[in-house]
């Protein structure tokens, strides 16, 4: 049989998985009719055109540079995997087939946002409804990508192997969460040192406008909004999409074969379902938003979108659970996912938005110092990421009361779940988080081209309502990396048997492997902040060179946006293997030193500190942001005051840790445990140490600390 799932499958359940099937298809199509949609909208005028093209130049050849300097690692990644299994090949084909998903996700999305943006711009003058509703719906094609290629990928790879499915789409998830590192850490590296290296020349020393058109960094700060947010966010999304299907289809499988439930083919049919009706509530979700009454307030049409979309996904929920799988208990975890996203949406708001009262502090204490600002901010972060542990913790904990008394396998098995339900609404997720770059590169363009004052208030409210967008899908993709790494870190203790025998935390190696595992995101934050700080460095020294240029700061001269742009590429670059070999063989170097046990404890060490660190980067850096905004709306003197000066350093402290290491510890999370899930087998049988053992093992801590050397060496040389 072609398909090995339809075995022992009753007619309604073959139908539900081709059902399943034809939603990604449903998924992608909708995607095209809004990417027509948008491409016969009115591009405006040449200027704006102009602009646009720039950013789009500047954004392909980035990604372009990208893909070729981690293609080596991919096809020797593939290569590799193809000796860690009995079905080494498929599982190379689907990490293959996964990296592929992830890059085009990232490149048509952003290449279609970057045309959003042109339209969004020229249609500032039509009014605000019109540009809210092309520049949601273009992020929406981002979405919805993400949405049916994740499907399609998961549900062919299980249509085609059934119960092999499992071990094949580890590959899958690896190819998509490699991809999403990659993407993180170059666009985050990318995007901020445009951005920080324009605000201290451009804001703090000049005294201009952020996208002033005379400022050389300016094009690529554009730039950086898109390869950042819109093509590493939709990698990142799609990779827990993938990852917490893997899981709850490798703890489906555990569950079918325990005694008594042979071919309960729902526990792993379940979770598929579930992922088709999230693809239908996103369309009808995502769709509503050009028809709610705004009154000039975007962020509550999105909003209203996405409890729609909840109210249809939980719905649904109930009937598959009651109807098919006879167990309201699966309801309740899915159901536990979808509330876990709507209060992350809450919870982060709360935190980074300046209706609310800590980005208002942070904005107060400007009017002291710069310093003030940066302990108050950091003060908020601290005790964000408390927060956000304990509504973590008792969802989780939620799914032991829900499968109370059924065994450690079905609530890990609920966990999977529960993740899977908070990305239900991915295509209201991205759609939302990539709304955010649309909006801020469409203001950047009205004010390099000159817009009148009616359009360009229309573009700094849709810009305003971006910044909250892009805090919550944070927020809500650092708490998605957290179920998925947890349900992944169940399928390592299953296959390694430690679920049996218990992870003892007092055993020493155990201990260390907890010790080592909490100071990798540590060491992955600081390399990444270095080298932002580095390349923003070398885009000071260029603005500030060019700014000498006679005619540069009269308005009569073009700067040289390209060397801007090539100094940001150049630096991106730099980091992508070293950091990817750390997430990759760290794991393999614990698992082979210490243990099967030590690497799980280990991987509770990156989990826990991973998250807890990912959270107080995202919030202290939105709410810097959003502080240095509500200065600018004219509090506490405005614009040019010296509260707005100290607010400014806030910001640029902020940005490298909400859009550089914070969200790249999500996909660094995630490759930690698929590789520690990925090579179980190979360190169960080599636990014993031999002379070969110990001599790969040596080989590998030399490779991580050549890695470490290399990123931390001076980029530019004496020109910093």
């Amino acid at each position: 049989m072609i398909f090995a799932a339809l075995e022992g499958a009753t007619t309604f359940e073959a139908m539900g998985m081709f059902s399943v099937l034809g939603v990604s298809f449903l998924g992608l199509f909708y995607a095209l009719f809004l990417a027509r949609d948008t491409l016969r909208r009115d591009k405006g005028s040449k200027k704006i055109q102009d602009a646009g093209n720039s950013i789009k130049e500047g954004a392909n050849a980035f990604l372009n540079r990208q893909f070729r300097t981690i293609f080596p690692l991919v096809v020797v990644l593939a290569l590799g995997l193809v000796f860690t299994s009995s079905i080494g090949i498929p599982r190379a084909a689907a990490f293959l087939m996964g990296a592929t998903f992830s890059a085009l996700v990232g490149f048509i999305g952003m290449n279609m946002a970057i045309q959003g943006t042109m339209r969004v711009a020229a249609a500032a003058n039509k009014g605000f409804d019109e540009a809210l509703k092309i520049a949601y719906r273009a992020g929406t094609i981002t979405g919805m990508l993400t949405d049916g290629l994740g499907l399609l990928g998961g549900t062919l790879i299980f249509l085609i192997y059934g119960n092999l499915a499992p071990e094949v789409l580890l590959g899958f998830g690896f190819g998509g969460t490699l991809i999403a590192l990659f993407m993180r850490v170059g666009g985050g590296i990318y995007t901020k040192a445009a951005d920080v290296g324009a605000d201290i020349v451009g804001k703090i020393e000049k005294g201009i406008p952020e996208d002033d058109p005379r400022n050389a960094a300016v094009v690529a700060d554009l730039v950086g909004d898109n390869v950042g947010d819109c093509a590493g966010m939709a990698a990142d999304v799609f990779e827990s999409y993938e990852v917490t299907i893997v899981s709850a289809l490798i703890l489906g499988l555990v569950i079918m074969a325990l005694p008594g439930r042979a071919f309960e083919l729902q526990w792993i049919l379940f979770p598929l379902l579930v992922r088709a009706v999230g693809v239908v509530s996103s369309i009808i979700g995502t769709f509503a938003v050009g028809f709610w009454k705004t009154d000039g307030d975007a962020f509550k049409a999105m909003d209203r979108s996405y409890d729609l979309s909840s109210i249809i996904s939980i719905i649904s929920f109930f009937i598959i659970a009651y109807f098919y799988v006879g167990d309201l208990r699966v309801f309740a975890c899915t159901t536990a996912g979808v509330f876990l996203a709507i209060g992350f949406n809450k919870f982060t708001s709360y935190f980074t938005n300046t209706k609310h009262k800590p980005v208002q502090e942070i904005a107060k204490s400007s009017k002291i110092s710069s310093a003030t600002v940066i302990l108050t901010g950091l003060a908020l972060g601290y005790e964000s990421t408390v927060w956000a542990i304990l509504i973590i913790a008792a969802t989780i904990f939620s799914s032991i009361v829900i499968f109370w008394g059924a065994g450690t396998i079905f609530v890990l098995y609920g966990v999977a779940l529960v993740g899977i339900g908070m990305l239900t609404m991915t295509g209201n997720t991205i759609s939302m988080d990539v709304f955010g770059p649309i909006s801020d590169n469409a203001n950047g363009i009205g004010e390099m081209v000159g817009l009148d004052k009616k359009s360009r208030k229309i573009l700094t409210d849709l810009d305003a309502a971006g910044n909250t967008t892009k805090a919550i899908t944070k927020g809500i993709a650092i708490a998605s990396a957290v179920l998925a790494a947890v349900s992944l870190f169940g399928s390592y203790i299953e296959t390694t048997g430690l679920e049996a025998i218990g992870l003892n935390i007092a055993d020493p190696a155990v201990f260390v492997g907890i010790l080592v595992g909490a100071s990798v995101p540590f060491l992955f934050s600081s390399l990444s902040i270095k080298s932002v700080g580095r390349a923003a460095a070398k885009i000071v020294e260029e603005v500030r060179r060019q700014f000498k240029i006679p005619g540069i700061m009269s308005g009569k001269k073009k700067p040289d946006y390209a060397k801007a742009v090539d100094i940001c590429t150049t630096a991106a670059q730099k980091e992508l293997i070293s950091l990817a070999l750390i997430s990759v063989l760290m794991p393999i170097i614990t698992g082979l030193l210490l243990g099967k046990a030590a690497l799980g404890g280990f991987l509770a060490g990156i989990i826990v500190v991973g998250q807890l660190l990912a959270v107080f980067m995202s919030n202290a850096g939105g709410a810097w942001d959003n502080a240095k905004k509500y200065v600018e709306d004219g509090y506490f003197g405005g614009k040019g005051s010296e509260a707005h000066k100290a607010s400014i350093i806030g910001d640029t402290v902020g940005d490298p840790l909400k859009d550089t290491a914070g969200p790249a510890l999500n996909p660094m999370i995630k490759v930690v445990n698929l590789v520690a899930l990925l090579l179980a087998p190979v360190i169960v049988a080599y636990e014993t140490l031999t002379p070969v053992t110990m001599a790969v093992i040596a080989g590998m801590i030399a490779v991580v600390a050549v890695a470490i050397w290399y990123s931390k060496k001076e980029a530019f040389g004496d020109a910093i």
